[in-house]
């Protein structure tokens, strides 16, 4: 009976035990399970930003701000996820659609994002009243101001007068001293005379600028000069180097006249096709010589033995009989072109005969473009009712000496200023008779949205220019100096 006792005791004592080692295994396999198994608790949260009115293919401008300098822009509804627990600042501004804008509402909210939950806010984009320009004077009693610029974040504003002097615009006032003065060097006869100056990419450190004039044998003339040492309102009279001369003999017109530097840091020049009518001497398409042509140069390196090279690209560089400083040919009297660096485009205003006028666009990198002229004239053939436009370039838009046109067409820019958004990538010219204001936009090959922006009574419209903060002007026979603005 003591032995079966023992016995028993025995047996639970073992049982006791194997027990006790089973829960230990099972607390064991129970920890482990829950450290690599259980979802962790959410650390982050999400936004949801919707946005509301925008016509098919126009990106809204939504931009989102929050913990840790987080920054996003939005252009469409989207959810941003991953997001730091706090507080977000969602900024909508208005986008351009046309020449009007849609206005966004509201134009700032502020969100709350939590850990492991989605915030949300809405945007809502609707038409406000289309953009109306007016033209807002800022100077007058110039003589004949046929060109303005101004160097990379300057202020200041340098109005070329055809006589031979460059005027400074400072702070709304117009200096009584020219910044240079070589009207001993130019006349004014015919078409010639000061006709444009560019200011080199680092005229900041270097001091450097550059003219285009016809010499008093009526040549063009381009030319590096600098401004002086101890005054920034006043050049160096000394200080100059010649560039080019190009003869240009028999006729006072069709002188080109601009120069200025393209998003390639090369100079480039607009020569005009040596005047007379219908190029007698057949100068635009003649590649042997500069006349009628766009030109490339580069002078980052410019000394008196030798003022320039040939750029890397030039299409007839190294080609017999042809010059190697040509980059486009086939123009009449270009007046005015200009680069769209943001589209990476280049515009050429080239005046017509007595039918027709033109702005041709082509890509910035696109060389040996021939523009037509004399086998065209505008989209039409010159002088004949047929021709060959086999290789030619045709102009993106002409228009008619009529009433509705003018009788001599006055190139302008892209607009990229910040003033008026709605006016972004919009071409404006002008025609020197009919004083009008006319912008179109260019994209696929082709132009569209043609506007007249109703803008009279300034007189002949002489040149246009462009600030350092890319807004722009137009310049008058009357001598006064308008910038566009919002009406």
């Amino acid at each position: 009976m003591r032995n079966r006792t023992s016995l028993d005791t025995c047996k639970q004592f073992l049982l006791a035990l194997l027990m006790l080692f089973s829960l230990g295994l099972l607390a064991s396999c129970g920890s482990s399970h829950h450290d690599d198994d259980d979802p962790p608790g959410a650390t982050t949260g999400s936004l949801a930003v919707t946005m509301a009115g925008l016509p098919a293919g126009v990106n809204g401008a939504v931009t989102v701000t929050g913990p840790a300098s987080y920054s996003k822009l939005l252009t469409a509804s989207s959810t941003l996820t991953d997001l730091a627990p706090g507080a977000y600042a969602v900024t909508a501004t208005s986008v351009a659609y046309g020449t009007g804008s849609l206005a966004a509402t509201p134009a700032t909210q502020q969100v709350q994002v939590t850990a492991g939950a989605t915030a949300t806010a809405g945007v809502a984009y609707a038409a406000t009243a289309p953009l109306a320009l007016a033209l807002q004077e800022v100077a007058s009693g110039l003589q004949a101001p046929t060109f303005l610029t101004a160097p990379a974040g300057d202020s200041r504003l340098f109005v070329i007068e055809r006589a031979g002097r460059i005027r400074i615009i400072d702070n709304g006032a117009l200096l009584a001293t020219p910044f240079l003065d070589i009207s001993s060097l130019t006349t004014t006869d015919g078409e010639r005379g000061l006709l444009s100056m560019a200011f080199h990419p680092q005229y900041a450190s270097n001091g450097y600028f550059f003219l285009y004039y016809t010499n008093l044998a009526g040549d063009i003339v381009i030319e590096r000069r600098q401004v002086s040492a101890g005054n920034a309102n006043l050049a160096d009279p000394l200080a100059s180097l010649q560039i080019i001369a190009i003869p240009h003999p028999g006729f006072s017109n069709h002188n080109g006249g601009l120069v200025s530097f393209g998003p390639d840091g090369y100079l480039y020049a607009a020569t005009g096709d040596g005047g007379g009518g219908g190029d007698p001497s057949g100068n635009a398409q003649n590649t042997n010589v500069l006349l009628g042509k766009m030109l490339r140069l580069d002078v980052n390196a410019s000394t008196s033995a030798q003022p320039y090279t040939i750029p890397a690209g030039n299409p007839f560089a190294g080609t017999a009989g042809s010059r190697a400083e040509i980059w486009a040919y086939g123009l009449r009297n270009p007046w005015r072109y200009a680069f769209d660096t943001t589209a990476q485009l280049l515009y050429i205003a080239d005046v017509g005969q007595g039918q027709r006028e033109e702005v041709n666009v082509a890509a910035v990198g696109t060389a040996g473009n021939n523009y037509g002229w004399n086998i065209m004239e505008g989209k039409q053939c010159y002088n004949s009712a047929s021709c060959s436009q086999a290789g030619l370039v045709l102009p993106a838009i002409d228009y008619g000496h009529d009433a509705a046109g003018g009788c001599s067409i006055t190139g302008g820019h892209v607009y990229r200023g910040a003033a008026l958004p709605e006016l972004a990538g919009h071409y404006l010219y002008s025609d020197y008779c009919s004083g009008w204001l006319k912008s179109f936009t260019y994209s696929n090959g082709s132009a569209s949205a043609v506007t007249d922006w109703n803008i009279t009574n300034v007189g002949n419209i002489l040149s246009f220019g462009q600030d350092a903060q890319k807004e722009l002007y137009m310049l008058s026979a009357t001598g006064r100096v308008y910038r566009i603005v919002r009406k």
